[in-house]
Order: C-alpha cells, then structure tokens, then sequence
C-alpha cells in the first residue's frame, strides 16, 4: 500500500468512485486479461486529469520481411510441442512392402549379444522414411565421469543412472515422432523385473510403442559377447543368466525373432514383416 496521506495535506471535497481495475496485459497486449474482461482502449484517466486525444493515425507501415518465429514457452520442451501420449501409430503399408511410410515408435529388446544396436541401426539406416535409433546403453554412458556400471554392481545408483538415460531416450523419442521421424530404441529389457521392465517405456514413450524381442541361442550371444571390448563385454556366466531370464519373453505376446542363423540384413528385413503385422494388430502388454 501507498504510505498514509498526512492528516494536513488537501483532500478532494467530492472523492470519485474508484474505477474497475483494468485486466492485466496479457500475450496480446492490453485488454488480454481474464476472461471475460472487457479489452481496454487506453489508459483509464486520472480523476481529474484532462483526458488526452486520441493520436492521429498513422500511415500504414511499409511491407517488412517476417521476423523469427517466437521462442517456444517454458512448459514446452525440446522445442517442439510434445505429441499426446494416445496418438494413434500412421495407417499401416500396403501388404507386401514392410512397414513402409508408417511412423513408428519401436523397442528392440533382447540379451547382450543379440545383435540389438546393429540390427536396429541396419533397419533405420535402410528405411523410406526419416528414422531415428537410439541406443540405451549409449545414453547410459553418456555418464563419463561417475558412471555407475551395472557389472560392478546393481545397486542404487547404477539405479537411478538408467532410469535417467531410459527418461532421456523416451523424451528424445518424442520429440523425433513429433517431428515426423520414426524411432527405433534398443535396451535389454527383462520381464520378471519391473525396474528394467517394459512399464517404464511405455509410460516415458507411450502406448503406441511397438516392442520386438530378439532372442538368438545361448551360444550365439557367447560367441557375439566375446567379440566385444570394454565395458560391453560381460561375462559368461552374467550373459548365461541374462539370456535364461530372457526366456520369460516366451508366452508373453510380444513378437519374437530367433535370428541364431540370420544375418543383419536377413534380421532387419524379418522385424520390418514382424513391424507391418504388429501395426496391423498390435500385441497387448
């Protein structure tokens, strides 16, 4: 409030009634308040001031080249508006030509040593259309300093570590679908564990996410395991115990490929025909 008038200082003899508080300005400028509120010509005049004259109008300004568009609101993120969670996935290709067109959100899952991050790379690389992939474990090493790595040790911190690189691959994954680009992600995503279970992905991608498991036999993922270096490379026993828990995948529902005698480009082309079918039912999880 304004500091008390001195009890000596000139009063008005006939006070007027205060006026409505104008709205206040809002995105459009004055006028823009509350709803309902009735948009304002001016400045609302003083009691007692000489009310000034409209200003002349002026001469239209000169056509000018359109500036930048505006800067996205803060509850925005990415730079794009993120698309509802409900969305529907594109209508599905013509039979006989995969997936073609269509917009999808993918989930390669499987155990180290399934061939995950290339066959996935293989099938976006190859597409019509813009495709994204996004690997897990990539994004979880985003962490160089301070990395929690799972094979020291599943604890609260390695923890909390994927669950902030599977937050940051779902949103990425968004925003490439919002974009009109497709996504493929690939993680070793167990069924008897909710932690790294499929309730995460779809909470943070949505539920038109089409998962896929690829799940080659224990000696192919020994044999592509033992071909890796640093920290991707596991032991045999940690890939023996991943792969047997993989087998909960079985009766699950989900799409499975046996690729043990596949190539890439043999995989890639069968999860696109498992993709177009899965578009055109898609599995209940």
């Amino acid at each position: 409030m304004h500091p008390t008038l001195q009890s000596s200082a000139p009063r008005p003899p006939h006070p007027a009634p205060p006026h409505p508080a104008a709205p206040a300005p809002g995105p459009g400028g004055p006028g823009w308040g509350a709803p309902g509120a009735v948009p304002q010509h001016g400045p609302v005049p003083q009691h007692g001031a000489v009310p000034q004259h409209a200003a002349a109008p002026q001469p239209p300004a000169s056509p000018q080249r359109p500036g930048p568009p505006p800067l996205p609101r803060a509850d925005l993120t990415g730079h794009v508006p993120l698309p509802p969670v409900s969305a529907p996935l594109a209508p599905p290709a013509e039979h006989g030509t995969g997936t073609g067109t269509a917009t999808l959100a993918v989930l390669l899952i499987g155990p180290a040593g399934a061939g995950k991050t290339t066959v996935a790379r293989h099938w976006a690389q190859r597409r019509r259309v813009p495709t994204a992939h996004i690997s897990l474990d990539d994004v979880r090493e985003w962490v160089c300093s301070g990395f929690a790595d799972p094979q020291s040790g599943w604890n609260e911190h390695s923890e909390a570590q994927y669950r902030l690189a599977r937050r940051t691959c779902g949103f990425a994954a968004r925003n490439y679908l919002a974009n009109g680009i497709s996504c493929i992600v690939d993680d070793a995503v167990f069924p008897d564990r909710p932690v790294v279970g499929l309730g995460g992905w779809k909470r943070h991608v949505g539920p038109g996410l089409l998962p896929v498991v690829l799940l080659p036999g224990l000696e192919i993922v020994l044999e592509r395991n033992a071909e890796r270096s640093g920290n991707r490379r596991l032991s045999d026993e940690e890939v023996a115990a991943i792969h047997g828990r993989m087998a909960g995948w079985y009766g699950s529902g989900l799409p499975i490929i046996d690729n043990s005698t596949y190539d890439v480009e043999t995989t890639a082309r069968v999860l696109d025909d498992v993709l177009a079918r899965a578009i055109a039912s898609p599995p209940a999880w």
